[in-house]
């Protein structure tokens, strides 16, 4: 989940100054850890937690898997979105966060997507990649297109991860979710801030899918507009799957959390699964 996370912290003094061009600084003043990285890092520790709670029943995972990491998603995400409360949370998601009674309110925001990368580097295969994107997901985002979003994403990084070409997984993604029949030169100028993930999770998508390394994608993604940071959070969580990431942007990225949250990277670094085939080169 690195790689989201990098994406996040690239694009957040772009988020509403946005940067059409693939030359920038990538760490630079104004830089910041927001809610895309904080919720990243609560669904990686929910995904961990919940293997205890709900152990796995014969070869795959029971029902009460998913029903256990869901409750785990909301007390983790609540839990650690109110340690750090100025993050940039949406407001629908701020309200979730501090109600006394939490309930999912028929989002399709981007949310949905930019948290979801832990679920696509856990999977097991795709079905499974589906089920963990659901599970996180309707906790809060429970409208069809928010779900779409985050399955779509899961998909794609477990593609990534497992040894899928670009041009498979641009397969896969059009036929099941968004058509890609555009190109970011073709629409950038024209490309405005949209949290709806019908309006972010394709366009994140095929950054991905035009880029020549994990560098190159976020990028791409910044270079998009509109908003930045979770744009370059979902296209960096494909990345990282595909290319893997360079060892100094891990390290620079890792700099801009403190101690408590750079503790459950390294906890998930121990938990998630090595790729089934040698990452890309990266540059």
């Amino acid at each position: 989940m690195i790689g989201a996370i990098i994406g996040d912290i690239v694009g957040s003094r772009f988020e509403f100054n946005n940067r059409r061009s693939k030359e920038f600084r990538l760490f630079a003043e104004g830089c910041y850890a927001t809610d895309d990285s904080v919720l990243t890092l609560a669904v990686g520790k929910a995904l961990m937690k919940a293997g205890k709670a709900a152990p796995r029943e014969g070869p795959g995972r029971g029902a009460g898997f998913y029903e256990a990491l869901s409750d785990l998603t909301v007390k983790n995400m609540r839990d650690i979105g109110r340690r750090y409360p100025d993050r940039g949370y949406g407001g629908m998601f701020a309200r979730w966060l501090f109600s006394r009674s939490p309930k999912p309110y028929r989002s399709y925001g981007n949310g949905a997507a930019m948290r979801v990368s832990p679920a696509g580097l856990a999977s097991a295969d795709e079905q499974d990649a589906m089920l963990l994107a659901e599970a996180v997901t309707r906790v809060t985002h429970d409208h069809p297109e928010g779900i779409k979003g985050a399955q779509a994403v899961a998909l794609a990084i477990h593609m990534a991860r497992t040894g899928a070409s670009q041009g498979e997984i641009r397969v896969r993604i059009s036929r099941e979710f968004y058509p890609l029949d555009f190109t970011i030169d073709a629409i950038r100028d024209s490309y405005v801030f949209n949290e709806t993930c019908q309006e972010t999770v394709p366009q994140a998508v095929e950054c991905f899918l035009e880029s020549n390394s994990f560098e190159d994608a976020i990028r791409t993604a910044v270079s998009l507009g509109g908003d930045s940071d979770t744009v370059a959070a979902i296209c960096g969580s494909i990345a990282e799957a595909y290319y893997g990431v360079p060892a100094d942007l891990k390290s620079k990225a890792l700099g801009y959390l403190d101690d408590w949250l750079r503790a459950i990277c390294d906890q998930w670094e121990a938990f998630a699964p090595e790729p089934r085939t040698a990452a890309r080169g990266t540059a």
